[in-house]
């Protein structure tokens, strides 16, 4: 088995966490649900099920969840083409890389959004292993997707370090105990995410990039 480094992507290497908020926002609107922008936030990076549930209780009529998830996949996919990297993005990916350690996108998006994702950090050529949000039973913070990652790489629990940018991915990798990387470029501040239990917090991937000698990260061994 060997060390390495799983990467949250959505608002932690794409800038999509806003998109997102929105287009959650729309859907809720269509139910005749007027759920604050801020709160939607907050909820980015649970699964649909979850988030759903997160915003508007769990002793609700579950039937329309599909296609609210589906109406939400096709409001952020108008963006696709306009997606762009986080700053260094790309660059921490390979600088990671460089140090012989796996890099692994643990993304719960769909398949088709993955793809997009990928095309449009284009690093391919050092990313070791991707999940999907079909890799796991249940959306963080369960741990699901983050063993899934784990285990395609065939990386070590025990010699592996997470990077994302919500609370809900500090929750997950505390689950699994590995240590987590924050950063605040998905629009969750370095205070909420050192609360839940991150080990450093940085601005984006490019100031992880410039610490990264100083970092969990450097603490792995190839």
């Amino acid at each position: 088995m060997r060390s390495g480094v799983l990467f949250d992507v959505d608002g932690t290497l794409v800038d999509t966490t806003y998109l997102h908020t929105v287009a959650w926002w729309e859907v809720l609107r269509q139910l005749g649900e007027d759920v604050p922008m801020a709160r939607i936030h907050r909820a980015i990076g649970m699964g649909s099920d979850k988030l759903l549930d997160h915003l508007l209780g769990t002793d609700r009529d579950r039937d329309g969840d599909e296609q609210a998830s589906n109406a939400h996949d096709v409001l952020y996919g108008a963006w696709w083409e306009r997606l762009r990297p986080l700053p260094k993005a790309a660059e921490l990916l390979r600088a990671v890389a460089g140090r012989g350690l796996a890099v692994v996108l643990a993304s719960s998006a769909k398949a088709p959004e993955l793809r997009q994702l990928r095309r449009v950090l284009d690093a391919d050529d050092v990313i070791a292993a991707a999940t999907s949000s079909a890799d796991a039973e249940q959306s963080k913070p369960a741990p699901d997707i983050l063993q899934a990652a784990i285990d395609q790489a065939g990386i070590d629990p025990r010699a592996a370090v997470f990077v994302g940018d919500s609370v809900w991915d500090v929750r997950a990798a505390a689950k699994l105990d590995i240590p987590c990387i924050g950063v605040a470029c998905g629009g969750t501040s370095g205070g909420e995410l050192t609360e839940a239990g991150a080990v450093a917090v940085y601005d984006d991937p490019a100031a992880l990039l410039a610490d990264l000698g100083n970092s969990a990260i450097a603490t792995l061994r190839k």
